[in-house]
């Protein structure tokens, strides 16, 4: 998918993003279905279409770790569960890499980003999340996919990219289950 004209004025902290599927029927069933109906059994679902896409990409990738977009503790409390830790377990598995889930932690517990106007999202965002001292090294020149269930404005990712390269990591690769048109 080409850049657009708001990516093209401030490129993203990311490399590149993969996504499954654009967001919409059936896909959003499904993907709300797993975040807000608790419905843990279409991560293996969402999780073998992201495995599919990464498979088919043009060009191998090889990632060194998969990183979920980690959850703030008031929203896992509320959940009991990261939907995009059960998509990112399933497909860590698939490719045989590593899931990293003690990185970095969401150091900001913001508003959701769904129910944010376009323009706003950023500011909420921003920073979010922070690397755990102690786990820094290991990631300094790595190559990360931080995984995700949808993505919209792209500022989750962007900002999860950014904390992610302040911290040494050489390159971020966004996968998403689903992308908005």
């Amino acid at each position: 998918m080409p850049l657009c004209g708001r990516c093209l004025r401030r490129l993203p902290a990311f490399d590149r993003t993969l996504a499954a599927a654009v967001y919409e029927a059936p896909f959003t069933h499904l993907i709300r279905g797993l975040k807000y109906g608790a419905t843990l059994a279409y991560a293996p679902l969402l999780a073998d279409l992201l495995h599919a896409r990464v498979a088919a990409a043009h060009e191998p990738i090889d990632f060194d770790l998969i990183l979920p977009v980690p959850s703030s503790r008031q929203r896992m409390a509320l959940r009991g569960f990261n939907q995009s830790i059960e998509i990112g377990r399933i497909l860590a598995k698939r490719l045989g890499k590593p899931l990293d889930v003690e990185s970095v932690l969401r150091i900001h517990d913001t508003s959701p980003q769904a129910s944010l106007p376009f323009d706003a999202r950023r500011r909420n965002i921003r920073g979010a999340f922070t690397v755990i001292d102690g786990r820094k090294m290991a990631l300094v020149g790595s190559h990360v996919a931080i995984v995700d269930d949808v993505m919209t404005t792209g500022a989750t990712l962007d900002e999860l990219a950014r904390t992610l390269k302040r911290a040494g990591v050489a390159t971020v690769t966004s996968l998403v289950v689903a992308r908005t048109p």
